[in-house]
């Protein structure tokens, strides 16, 4: 019996090492089954995805509800062996979605009209910043004679180039562009409908939350030792200290910028006050080049309708990112990441390098998991050795060596 397990285990061994092989070469050289299948099943996911990130970052509201308004009827519901009261989730789930509601409401009735007229003022507005910029130039020239020669050639260089460029591509690229549009339409409603379904499955995800929890947990404990789980469970809510207080601390504080940017705009009788405030709110959401990427693009917008007000608006900015940084942003982010500004640099680079804006957002928290995990296991590993884990220990310079002594030179006596 024993050799006929021991056949069956080597057996199932060789078969799993070489369907890894198979699949290891149809992934890198093949047709790359795995990779098409996995990016299918993401597709089909989506809306489930989307679900469990509105159920993650709501969360903190249903439990702030059923504590603030429902403390006794939780408590009743632990008393009773129950995860929680259903008449108090379900208020609290229809409570926070009024909130979305409404804050949705306030924000089509009252920031996207203010947003549609100022797109359409910079519109038509496009012809008289061609000439005032044009005007610029041709003082310019005026007065630089080298460099009126220098522009008059390249002039001529793009307008060979522009010809040669609408004679050949343009028809093509018109095609190109045309589906590109069509394309982008029609992947625009798949995300709306994804983005519904997934407002329902969030639903879902929030009224039972307590039981995905313990059926989490249950595979946990199926799966590792009550050692390896203790540490599963360390860890995870190690993640989820970092994450919860990165990205509902960010998206908050970027908010909060946004609405103070209005304000500020406003009573400064800014141009563009909604398209700036909304540029400043959004690329807020960047760590660290976040404020640059909007305050650049917004004080050139306003320059060339008044240099004056630009020179305000930059002041403003520079005073309002202060606040940010010093005041706003340590009160609701804390030490949610323990990263130093350096490590923050290279996970937005680096983030930003693969994935993009995306990457650039999420490789702070990211980048802080993985420093977390590398820093216990070399604090364990010093514990081991019976050193000291305080990095104050080896910031001493490294003891100099003795010079050894001369050796005395060979003579005919010590030979």
């Amino acid at each position: 019996m024993k050799k006929k397990d021991s056949a069956v285990r080597w057996g199932l061994a060789l078969f799993l090492t070489v369907g890894a092989i198979l699949l290891f070469y149809d992934t890198l050289f093949g047709r790359r089954v795995l990779p098409s299948f996995g990016g299918q099943l993401l597709k089909a996911l989506q809306p489930v995805l989307i679900g469990a990130v509105l159920a993650y970052l709501l969360a903190p509201v249903i439990d702030f509800i059923e504590n603030l308004f429902f403390p006794e009827q939780m408590k009743k519901a632990h008393a009773e062996g129950r995860m929680t009261s259903r008449s108090a989730r379900a208020v609290s789930l229809v409570v926070t979605w009024a909130i979305i509601g409404l804050l949705c409401y306030l924000l089509g009735h009252v920031l996207i009209p203010q947003l549609y007229r100022s797109v359409v003022q910079l519109v038509s507005s496009v012809e008289g910043y061609y000439n005032t910029i044009s005007g610029w130039v041709e003082h310019l020239l005026e007065s630089n004679p080298t460099v009126e020669v220098w522009v008059a050639d390249q002039m001529d260089k793009f307008y060979e180039s522009a010809t040669e460029w609408l004679k050949n591509q343009v028809f093509t690229r018109t095609q190109m562009l045309m589906i590109a549009v069509s394309g982008g339409v029609l992947s625009t409603l798949v995300f709306l409908k994804n983005l519904l379904v997934g407002m329902i499955v969030s639903v879902y995800f929030m009224a039972t939350k307590e039981r995905c929890a313990a059926h989490a947990r249950k595979l946990a404990y199926s799966l590792f030792s009550e050692e390896a789980v203790y540490w599963v469970f360390r860890g995870s809510a190690k993640v989820d200290r970092i994450f919860s207080g990165f990205v509902r601390g960010k998206l908050l504080d970027s908010l909060i910028i946004g609405v103070l940017c209005f304000i500020g705009c406003s009573l400064l009788d800014m141009p563009y006050t909604p398209l700036v405030s909304v540029f400043v709110g959004v690329t807020n959401v960047i760590p660290f080049f976040g404020p640059f990427l909007g305050a650049i693009p917004s004080f050139l917008l306003i320059l060339l309708v008044n240099p004056i007000q630009s020179l305000y608006f930059l002041l403003f900015v520079l005073a309002l990112q202060q606040l940010d940084g010093n005041v706003i942003g340590p009160k609701i982010l804390g030490e949610s990441t323990g990263l130093s500004s350096l490590w923050v640099i290279i996970a937005i680079l680096v983030g930003g390098s693969f994935f993009g804006v995306a990457g650039m957002f999420f490789g702070v928290p990211v980048c802080a998991c993985l420093y977390s995990l590398v820093a216990f296991l070399v604090d364990r590993r010093l514990a081991e050795k019976d050193l000291p884990v305080e990095t104050e220990h080896y910031t001493a310079p490294l003891p100099e060596q003795e010079t050894e002594p001369e050796k005395p030179e060979k003579t005919s006596e010590n030979l």
